[in-house]
C-alpha cells in the first residue's frame, strides 16, 4: 500500500486508482475499470482545494497571480514528485507494454495516477478526507513555487528601484513569527533607511520578504 494517512473503506477505488488503461485493457476479460474517470474527478477535487488553500492564506494576492501559483503547484512536474513521495511507482498496474516502455516512470502517468488517489480518496471519505490528502503536500509545493519566481520577484523589483538613488539603503528583519511547527507565520520589517517601512507576512522568511516588498512598491505607487 501507498504511504498514506488513510483506510479505504471501499478497497476497490484504490484498485481502481492505481491501474493504468493499459493494465485494464490487457485483462478486459476480468472487467478491470482504470484510472481515467477517477482522475478526471481528482483533478476537479485538487483544483478547488488548493484555490481555497490559497485564497485564505494568501489575501494579499490578486486574482492573476493566484491563477499563477496554483498552475505551478498542481502542474505535471510537482505531481509527478508527490508521486513518488507516495510510492505510487511501485503499485501503479501497468499493462507488459507500458512496463516495457518505461511506463513506471512516466512523469504523465504518475501525475494522473495522483489525481486519481485523490479522486478515489473523494469518494470513498468525502471532501474532508480528501483536503487533508492534499494539504500534506500543497504548503511546501506553494513555498517551492514562490521561491522559485512562480509570480513577480517583488523583491527585486524594489532593489532596482533603490539602487537609483545610492544613498538609499534596503533590508530585511524578523519582526516575529507565530502559529505551531506545522503552520508558522513570520512577519518580516522593510527597512528603508533604517526605518521601517512595510510589513509582511508569509509561511517563510522569504516569503514575508516578498509580501514586504510587494507592500512597499505598493506605498510608492509603483505596485
Amino acid at each position: 500500500m501507498l504511504h498514506i494517512d488513510y483506510q479505504f473503506q471501499n478497497k476497490t477505488l484504490y484498485q481502481t486508482a492505481m491501474t493504468h488503461s493499459s493494465y485494464a485493457n490487457e485483462h478486459r476479460g476480468n472487467h478491470l475499470h482504470h484510472n481515467e474517470r477517477l482522475e478526471f474527478l481528482g483533478d476537479s477535487v485538487l483544483g478547488f482545494v488548493t484555490a481555497d488553500y490559497l485564497f485564505t492564506h494568501y489575501p494579499d494576492l490578486p486574482e492573476g497571480e493566484l491563477t499563477k501559483l496554483r498552475a505551478a503547484v498542481v502542474c505535471e512536474g510537482a505531481l509527478c514528485e508527490i508521486a513518488r513521495e507516495l510510492g505510487i511507482p511501485q503499485e501503479i498496474r501497468l499493462g507488459h507494454g507500458e512496463e516495457l516502455g518505461g511506463g513506471r516512470e512516466r512523469p504523465s502517468i504518475l501525475a494522473d495516477a495522483t489525481e486519481a488517489l485523490l479522486g478515489a480518496i473523494f469518494m470513498d471519505g468525502g471532501i474532508e478526507p480528501a483536503r487533508a490528502f492534499v494539504l500534506r503536500f500543497i504548503p511546501y509545493k506553494v513555498e517551492a513555487a514562490i521561491a522559485g519566481g512562480a509570480f513577480k520577484d517583488y523583491k527585486t523589483m524594489l532593489q532596482e528601484i533603490v539602487q537609483k538613488n545610492k544613498q538609499e539603503t534596503l533590508q530585511y528583519r524578523l519582526a516575529g513569527q507565530s502559529g505551531p511547527d506545522h503552520d508558522k507565520r513570520f512577519t518580516m520589517e522593510l527597512l528603508l533607511n533604517s526605518n521601517v517601512f512595510a510589513l509582511g507576512t508569509g509561511r517563510s522568511k522569504k516569503e514575508a520578504e516578498q509580501m514586504a516588498a510587494k507592500k512597499a512598491l505598493e506605498l510608492m505607487g509603483e505596485g
